[in-house]
């Protein structure tokens, strides 16, 4: 890749990128592939960064090169820029199940680091790294975002863990994204992982989600709870040319027809993999629960409070508070956030299938119970390092599995 200038003037306007990718759908046809209900998959997006100063290292297109066994490279992509990489596990029905997978995944990443003198860590942003000196990975999908975002695709440089959760058909898909937008501040405070950003605290446990909602299509689903609905929708903005396929929603939570599942964006890349496939594991039983008992009825105002409740959890992690709405203005409160999740725990313990479900929710109401967060880690150990360097090499041995989890073995 050439390397790039830049210009303190404007000769002419940029031309709109153009992008060859074949729209999906026609008609206001968006087919939803079935998929066994309340199975789970996860995909992580990690840190690369170099042992001389822990700064990010484009070595991504390097690295997918040397991952060992070869059929594990269809599980290990490259992302947006060269600093980032992808890890998807497979469909999994067990937490147990996935944390062993993604060991195997991990272990092939490691291998394939040292080759090349780097480290691989977790954490949703780099603490100190500039999103001017980031490269666009080689890839036509690439070039065409970073042509119509501009720096935004660049800014894009912060890691998140996505959790799908199969679905039988769409128009459960549809209620489930409605449903989960209720738990996006248990998921944001459970995961919150980026203190750091740009070389400063930004006193917010999850800075990530900042830097998501800059892009238009951020945000939240339309509320349209039948399929056919979404369907007319979505062929309108594919008509206008606003979208070319699913992948241009950059919402919190957005079903994903072609999978059969439904996606949830919003937290972190946790600092180990024991979390992150716990979080996932959560998201499996609240699936259980909803669409069993359909607690909520999906109405125009249903996202009234939804910006407060994603600012809370951003800001102050499992501290942020809650608001709820009620029925009638008397019967609306607020509470904690971890008040909220020992809450919901509890009421999930029906749903447990298995021991390993028991564990996820043993840890995860200690976590709520003493309000741990991968961010209150990072900040302690900066603390006691004095370096966002040493922070970072640290971070990096905990996701490699050098050093044991800061919570939990």
């Amino acid at each position: 890749m050439s390397n790039e200038t830049s210009t303190d003037t404007v000769i002419e306007a940029a031309p709109r990128p153009t992008h060859v990718e074949q729209p999906q759908g026609s008609a206001g046809i968006l087919p939803f592939t079935q998929s066994t209900a309340f199975t789970m998959g996860i995909e992580l997006e990690l840190q690369l960064v170099n042992r001389r100063n822990y700064n990010l290292a484009s070595d991504a297109v390097d690295l997918l090169n040397w991952i060992e066994p070869r059929e594990l490279q269809k599980q290990i992509k490259l992302e947006m820029t060269q600093g980032m990489i992808e890890l998807n596990s497979n469909v999994h029905t067990r937490v147990d199940e996935l944390i062993e997978e993604l060991k195997g995944l991990r272990a092939a990443l490691n291998n394939g680091a040292r080759y090349l003198n780097i480290d691989v860590s977790g954490g949703g942003a780099h603490p100190f790294q500039h999103w001017n000196e980031q490269r666009i990975t080689p890839s036509e999908r690439f070039h065409y975002l970073h042509e119509k975002y501009g720096y935004l695709a660049k800014t894009f440089t912060v890691f998140g863990q996505h959790i799908h959760i199969g679905v039988p058909s769409g128009d459960d898909a549809l209620y489930l994204t409605h449903a989960f937008s209720r738990y996006v501040p248990h998921f944001i405070a459970l995961s919150a992982a980026s203190p750091f950003y740009q070389g400063a605290d930004t006193r917010f446990e999850s800075s990530r989600s900042n830097v998501v909602r800059a892009f238009p299509l951020s945000g939240t689903a339309p509320v349209h709870t039948r399929w056919a609905e979404f369907e007319t929708y979505y062929d309108e903005l594919l008509q206008m040319g606003i979208i070319n396929s699913m992948k241009d929603f950059y919402w919190d939570i957005r079903p994903k027809p072609e999978y059969g599942t439904v996606e949830i964006r919003v937290c972190d890349t946790p600092l180990t993999i024991e979390h992150a496939a716990h979080l996932g594991a959560y998201a499996q039983l609240l699936a259980r629960w909803v669409l069993t008992e359909r607690p909520f009825e999906v109405t125009d105002d249903f996202y009234l409070l939804y910006q407060f409740n994603r600012f809370e959890a951003s800001r102050f992690g499992l501290n942020g508070m809650l608001a709820l709405h009620g029925a009638t203005p008397a019967e609306s409160r607020k509470l904690p956030i971890f008040e909220h999740l020992l809450q919901t725990l509890q009421h999930l313990e029906s749903y447990v299938q298995n021991e390993a479900e028991r564990v996820t929710l043993q840890r995860l109401r200690r976590i709520a119970h003493d309000r741990l967060s991968d961010a209150s880690w990072l900040r302690q150990v900066f603390a006691q390092r004095g370096t966002l360097n040493d922070m970072m090499r640290l971070s990096s041995e905990l996701w490699m599995g050098e050093t044991p989890p800061p919570y939990f073995q």
